[in-house]
């Protein structure tokens, strides 16, 4: 096992106003090893990065990217890539569902020789109990189906909880509307011969706020179809 790599974990945010303070907190209390916090923010108009922006002035571990022209999550999630001066990046959702508690365990897969460390919830030990029946429904669905056409050995191809070597990225650049994204890296990873390994993580509730996922059928629907389309243009497709 080697060190456990320096890390930058990217928060991208919009409107987060009421969970980014306790996250931020959280993540520096569980991770001991080195670690910036880069909060890349689009914006918010509820003062989400006014919040950052005060914690920085007195915390030289966090740091703000706002951005005024552009917006999106894969989009927020590559420039911090892009900004992240560590061995090693790590992202997740701003919502407080996503237990920062659980960074140091992907570490320790990073450590032990992955490129790629992976929350899953579906995986011993993992789970879901954070969200209603159809948005499990849908996840299971979209992942039975991912790991059909795209390999087996991910079991939570829409993750988003993520902690990968900086190596990977200079071969691999996000590219996605929203949660696409990531079944989008994970499979084209495996092609490219990086090692990824997964560690549970129990996703639980939003904690405040309004979700960027959707709560209706016609939500899973639109980001589901999206997902079947990534799905199978990875499976046909020859390119890394």
């Amino acid at each position: 096992m080697s060190a456990i790599p320096s890390l930058t974990v990217i928060l991208p945010t919009y409107n987060e106003r009421d969970n980014i303070t306790p996250l931020i907190e959280r993540i520096l209390r569980a991770v001991q090893t080195p670690v910036q916090v880069l909060v890349v923010d689009d914006n918010s108009p509820d003062g989400t990065w006014q919040s950052v922006q005060a914690i920085a002035a007195r915390e030289p571990r966090v740091q703000l990217l706002l951005r005024k022209d552009e917006r999106g999550l894969t989009s927020a999630i590559q420039a911090g890539i892009r900004a992240a001066q560590t061995d090693a990046v790590s992202w997740m959702d701003c919502d407080l569902a996503m237990p920062p508690e659980s960074i140091p365990l992907l570490l320790q897969r990073l450590a032990g020789g992955a490129d790629i460390a992976l929350g899953s919830r579906y995986v011993p030990g993992g789970g879901d109990p954070g969200h209603g029946w159809m948005a499990r429904a849908f996840s299971v669905t979209i992942n039975l189906f991912a790991g059909l056409l795209l390999g087996r050995h991910v079991h939570d191809y829409t993750s988003g909880f993520v902690a990968a070597r900086r190596a990977v990225f200079d071969r691999i650049t996000l590219r996605g509307d929203y949660g696409e994204y990531c079944i989008d890296l994970l499979a084209r990873a495996q092609r490219l011969g990086f090692r990824v390994e997964e560690a549970p993580y129990v996703c639980g509730a939003r904690a405040s706020g309004e979700s960027k996922t959707g709560a209706t059928v016609a939500d899973y629907l639109r980001r589901g179809w999206k997902y079947v389309v990534t799905v199978v243009e990875l499976a046909t497709s020859k390119e890394d």
